[in-house]
């Protein structure tokens, strides 16, 4: 019998149609060493309960693991083959308003697709939903800290985790593709009072990808919002966006990249006519699932891939 189970084992782990039972489990740190600086734990109907997924009803994305009431921010390490390692890794921000987070469909996924391409992907459980006296219309600040936090964590790893400091980026997805902006343009000065050897680590990423971005642009002016300022050591920032999304407008991005043209700042913007909102990385027959692709190639020519482990 235990020969049978020992054989059963065998053939799990190296068949390649089934599940990845042999794999690693990604490695999980948590953001801060103690309780997350400035949060009250008091949301805006009460007190935080235990964080859980939710249901996904009332979402316009329902194929999607809805994380919520997080107080306790983490990250999630998706490391790729040594083999195939490029040295590059991305901090990954899920979307979800500032009140959820689109865990898989906007975080594990991706990650899993960087690992794959040979990018370290590390998946930033951020505090979600919004506090007490945060209104919907603008960013939480929280995340923000917590961002800032987890990219100088990552690069305070990067020997041990094949990285190099100097190839970390940021991406994200809706409010998380904001979080990348904010984090990307905000890295001159912290949210937070330091409080260890990790926060003089940098926290500026290398680079940045925003796709389907929010809160970029002040509805009643249609100009870039006052709370986004653009330093002039910002770096190179990818941008993707379509045309019809009714959740977060195309002008977001568009905005965004004309803001960072104007300062000089290194930018590319795809805007595909058709695609909705919510896309991660699932590929569909929609072009703007091309934009995986189109953002390797820009993180390739920006020299942050080596050529022998990219796609």
């Amino acid at each position: 019998m235990k020969r049978i189970v020992a054989w059963a084992l065998l053939f799990i782990c190296a068949c390649p149609t089934l599940p990845a039972m042999c794999a690693d489990e990604p490695l999980v740190l948590s953001v801060w060493p103690g309780k997350a600086p400035g949060d009250s734990g008091v949301g805006q109907y009460g007190p935080i309960p235990q964080e859980h997924v939710r249901p996904p009803s009332g979402s316009p994305t329902t194929n999607v693991k809805w994380l919520t009431d997080v107080t306790k921010p983490t990250i999630m390490v998706f490391r790729p083959p040594k083999d195939r390692n490029t040295g590059a890794a991305m901090l990954v921000c899920p979307g979800g308003g500032y009140w959820d987070l689109a865990w898989d469909l906007e975080g594990t996924e991706v990650a899993a697709w960087l690992a794959e391409a040979g990018i370290t992907g590390v998946v930033l459980k951020y505090r979600v939903p919004r506090r007490k006296g945060e209104p919907e219309r603008l960013p939480a600040s929280g995340p923000l800290m917590d961002a800032q936090r987890a990219l100088s964590l990552v690069r305070s790893k990067a020997q041990e985790w094949g990285i190099d400091p100097d190839r970390i980026g940021i991406g994200g997805f809706s409010a998380g593709g904001h979080l990348a902006l904010a984090t990307a343009t905000n890295f001159d000065e912290r949210a937070y009072e330091g409080i260890d050897a990790i926060d003089k680590v940098s926290c500026r990423p290398n680079f940045a990808v925003a796709v389907y971005p929010g809160y970029l642009v002040k509805k009643e002016t249609g100009a870039l919002s006052p709370i986004i300022h653009i330093p002039a050591k910002t770096p190179p920032i990818f941008l993707a966006h379509a045309s019809e999304d009714k959740i977060s407008d195309a002008e977001n991005s568009v905005i965004m990249y004309l803001a960072l043209k104007k300062c000089g700042i290194p930018t590319e913007l795809h805007v595909y006519e058709t695609g909705g909102h919510g896309w991660g990385v699932r590929k569909s027959d929609k072009p703007c699932s091309e934009w995986a692709d189109r953002c390797m190639a820009w993180l390739r020519n920006l020299g942050m891939l080596t050529a022998s482990a990219t796609r």
